[in-house]
């Protein structure tokens, strides 16, 4: 469990380092990283993170991010419930959030990288960006 955790955990940085630097995204929320908001909380807390994070779009129409999904071939669409294969998922919890308000500023999917190689779910989401691109 310790090595598969472990992989998550590494294709999960490099691929939301990678979608930081994406045009298209407004921010990452992955706790490892320095930009999350949870950032402090999470270092202070834990000694290590999953491949489970969200991506937050700059504002577009509901229909590229779509698009963007509908256009991914090794990430199926679903949640993960701690399976090994890359998911992704559009993800709105501002109806059922009571603790702190949500306004992410744009449209936000939840990502769970798998065990797939990283260079092959990287390569799926630029055909994804494609398509997001195409549709706006």
């Amino acid at each position: 469990m310790g090595v598969r955790l472990a992989q998550h955990y590494q294709a999960g940085m490099k691929v939301a380092r990678w979608l930081a630097e994406r045009p298209e995204i407004a921010c990452v929320l992955h706790p490892a990283l320095e930009s999350c908001p949870g950032h402090a909380l999470w270092r202070r807390d834990f000694s290590g993170a999953s491949g489970l994070f969200s991506i937050v779009f700059k504002p577009v129409a509901q229909t590229a991010v779509n698009a963007f999904l509908n256009e991914l071939t090794l990430f199926g669409i679903g949640a993960s419930w701690g399976g090994f294969e890359s998911l992704a998922i559009p993800f709105d919890c501002a109806p059922i959030r009571t603790a702190t308000k949500w306004a992410p500023g744009g449209p936000t999917v939840r990502i769970h990288i798998g065990l797939e190689e990283i260079d092959d779910l990287i390569d799926d989401l630029e055909r994804g960006f494609a398509a997001f691109a195409a549709a706006r």
